[in-house]
């Protein structure tokens, strides 16, 4: 009879941690999203879901803009998506929040992909924790990298 007592906290407990999560992540909405499915993605990513697979890909259509337009973080931005360094999180992950706030407007040139909206992409990916960076050999790297991490990882110049 405990045992049953204890499941049942549990579950109640874990209930109560979904609900809450749920609001929080509403009142998180990015600026100029309207609506967002139950775990949020990110502005400038568009998926699409089959039986068979699944496509991730970032916005990047511009009209004629001369590198003299563009910031240095857009610049570096664009650099990362050139050498494929993709990143993989979750709208709720402090950790990719932070990382995303280093990019600013720029984070939208950056190969992004939210993994509760990806789960099988991100499983056969072996993603084990928020943020992780993977570059076009497939090299991981796991965790909050910053800037300069990023540039050291891509060879991308570090923004000025």
């Amino acid at each position: 009879m405990e045992t049953n007592k204890k499941i049942f906290i549990g579950v109640l407990g874990f209930a109560v941690l979904i609900i809450l999560a749920g609001i929080f992540v509403s009142d998180k909405k990015p600026a100029g999203v309207s609506q967002l499915p139950a775990w949020g993605t990110e502005p400038g990513l568009s998926t699409s879901t089959s039986a068979t697979s699944t496509t991730v890909s970032t916005s990047t259509a511009t009209t004629a803009t001369s590198t003299a337009e563009l910031s240095a973080m857009d610049i570096f931005a664009k650099c990362l998506a050139e050498k494929k360094l993709t990143m993989y999180g979750a709208v709720w992950c402090s950790h990719c929040q932070n990382e995303k706030s280093h990019f600013g407007t720029s984070f939208k040139y950056v190969p992004y992909v939210e993994c509760p909206d990806n789960v099988s992409l991100c499983e056969a990916k072996g993603i084990l924790g928020y943020p992780t960076w993977i570059d076009a050999a497939g090299n991981k790297h796991e965790g909050e990298q910053g800037i300069d991490g990023l540039a050291k990882i891509s060879g991308c110049a570090i923004p000025k």
